[in-house]
């Protein structure tokens, strides 16, 4: 309906646009359309590698925005209070059900403590704001199905099995609708097979580091390479995060979240993420075909390397 009023208002015609509802025979049937040159496709990595497989068997170009498992750092001289706001949004935003939801925060040994407890209170603040997500004095919303209700609490299951401990949440609420506990999770190891694992649900794993180097290692030894993020006032720090040496994703903040993208930033990322950029000023070039064009005005004929024919 949005998209229909905005090309009647700019006098496009309807055709521009068709909207196709299906399942994976509607989605088969473009992926191996030669008609299409291009298809871009948003979702998860294991979906993503078969339509990617699919367009790239027909030589077509696929454009592929998949899964993240995006973290923050918070390196020891960061501004706390501004953690807090930002972990806050980033993980319980939407539920934790956007692709550049704060999966994993990796907090230096010497703001552990510290970041953890603000955290805590600011999650029972939260609950005190969920509700239906079409009411404006909503902050907390619910999961999309029933199927999202068992994810997390499979995926909490798992994490306590593995040795995690329940700091906050955990449990799904007692009313009409999916509604679940935000939940943050500790004592895991950095390479947990949980942690290493996306789950589209309000949780996230907090993580202690000894230092920005090793936080920096952890935050790239995972498949996916969306968004992330780190909070630091040291500009050495901030230079190495940027740097070839730091993020390894296509979304590299620094003192703010790892969601909430602008919308004049090229949105995307690396490794399993896809490598596919939508949005931003530069996404429009990879919708068109690009050709080099060379026009001899002339009434003679220059060669390349010189090369003449007598």
């Amino acid at each position: 309906k949005v998209v229909s009023e905005v090309l009647e208002r700019n006098n496009m015609p309807g055709a521009v646009c068709a909207l196709c509802c299906g399942g994976s025979d509607v989605g088969e049937a473009m992926a191996t359309d030669t008609r299409l040159p291009l298809l871009s496709f948003t979702g998860s990595t294991a979906v993503g590698h078969k339509v990617g497989v699919k367009v790239q068997d027909r030589f077509g170009k696929p454009l592929l925005e998949l899964g993240g498992n995006n973290a923050i750092i918070v390196a020891e001289d960061a501004n706390l209070d501004m953690v807090a706001q930002s972990v806050v949004f980033a993980c319980v935003g939407t539920a934790g059900q956007r692709c550049t939801t704060t999966r994993r925060l990796i907090l230096h040994t010497k703001v552990y403590d510290a970041v953890l407890s603000r955290l805590v209170k600011a999650y029972q603040s939260v609950l005190k704001r969920l509700g239906d997500p079409l009411d404006e004095n909503t902050l907390y919303g619910p999961l999309h199905s029933a199927d999202s209700i068992k994810r997390f609490t499979a995926t909490i299951e798992k994490a306590v099995k593995a040795g995690g401990k329940i700091e906050f949440g955990g449990k799904v609420i007692e009313r009409p609708g999916f509604y679940v506990e935000p939940t943050i999770i500790t004592g895991l190891a950095h390479d947990a097979e949980v942690v290493h694992t996306e789950t589209f649900a309000p949780i996230v794993y907090v993580l202690r580091a000894n230092n920005v180097d090793e936080a920096i290692s952890w935050n790239n030894e995972v498949k996916q390479g969306l968004s992330s993020s780190i909070f630091t006032q040291d500009l050495a720090t901030l230079f190495k995060w940027i740097g070839p040496k730091g993020s390894d994703c296509g979304i590299v903040n620094v003192n703010i979240p790892t969601s909430g993208a602008e919308i004049g930033g090229a949105f995307g990322g690396e490794k399993h993420t896809g490598g596919g950029r939508e949005s931003g000023s530069d996404s429009w070039k990879q919708y068109m075909r690009r050709s080099t064009i060379t026009i001899n005005h002339s009434s003679s004929l220059t060669l390349a390397q010189g090369i003449k024919f007598e």
